[in-house]
């Protein structure tokens, strides 16, 4: 090789490192200016999205601090209906004990009731009881007036047959007047069945004497305590009808009248009742029979 040719090469060679060097200077250059076009947009896409980010982020910081208020919210919502319940169920536990409180107030005075019904039958019976007293009372003050009349009527007949005026002989007298207070002695002690025995026997003796009337009114008054009411009307009829003279008739009709009343009819109770005022005015019986009247009101 030749000197010229060994300078071409040369002189090509340098010539082909020089644009190697310019095609590297320029690629380079162009990779600068790409890398530098490329970070730019690099660095706004990064701007953009971290900004994105930091909203997305108050975003989500705003929700949770909107989940936080609601949880707080929810929980005290949550306590305050636990408090309600809570208070409700006090309220009706308390609703119960006060029910159960007013259940047992009731029964008891309904027990009070009761008790207070039964004591008021059993007063009702008590003052029953008492008028019944007080209506055998009231006879036997009768049967007193009585008993002592038919003493001063035996004293007055005693005294008219000491002056030779009595039609009986001493011994009948006796035995009349032993057999009648054995009769009414009988029916004093509440020997009833037995002393309207005896009372009939001295009706069988002695029919038609001053003690008579009184032995047949004795028969019915016999009947009457015996609750026999209907035989004891039967029996002071016998009184007004044998011996309408004697003065058993008004008492006889006053206890008819009783007798009437005591089997339910008021009715003729009261008539008669009213019978005895009007055909009795000024006796005890007519007294007794007012009051009676009255009460029946």
């Amino acid at each position: 090789m030749d000197v010229h040719g060994y300078i071409s090469i040369r002189r090509n060679s340098k010539v082909n490192l020089l644009k190697t060097r310019y095609f590297c200077i320029i690629f380079v250059f162009l990779a600068l200016v790409i890398s530098g076009c490329a970070s730019s947009k690099i660095k706004d896409r990064v701007t953009v999205l971290e900004t994105q980010d930091g909203a997305f982020a108050e975003q989500l910081r705003n929700q949770a601090e909107e989940l936080a208020r609601l949880k707080s919210s929810m929980n005290t919502s949550i306590e305050v209906f636990e408090n309600k319940q809570a208070g409700l169920s006090a309220d009706s536990q308390n609703i119960r004990s006060r029910i159960k409180e007013l259940q047992d107030v009731n029964e008891k005075q309904q027990k009070e009731i009761g008790t207070l019904q039964t004591r008021l039958s059993q007063k009702d019976d008590e003052i029953k009881v008492l008028r019944d007293r007080m209506d055998q009372l009231a006879l036997k003050t009768g049967y007193l007036e009585t008993y002592l009349g038919l003493i001063e009527r035996d004293s007055g007949d005693q005294g008219r047959w000491g002056n030779g005026i009595a039609r009986e002989t001493p011994k009948a007298v006796s035995d009349k007047y032993q057999q009648y207070s054995l009769a009414y002695d009988l029916f004093k002690d509440g020997q009833y069945a037995k002393a309207r025995g005896e009372f009939q026997n001295f009706l069988k003796n002695f029919p038609n004497t001053e003690y008579s009337d009184n032995a047949q009114f004795w028969i019915g008054e016999c009947y009457f305590f015996e609750g026999s009411y209907e035989q004891a009307i039967l029996e002071y009829d016998k009184v007004r009808k044998n011996y309408p003279n004697g003065d058993r008739v008004a008492p006889a009709l006053l206890k008819k009248g009783f007798s009437f009343i005591s089997l339910g009819d008021k009715t003729n109770g009261k008539q008669i009742l009213q019978q005895v005022i009007k055909d009795y005015p000024r006796t005890y019986q007519a007294r007794v029979a007012k009051e009676k009247l009255l009460e029946l009101r």
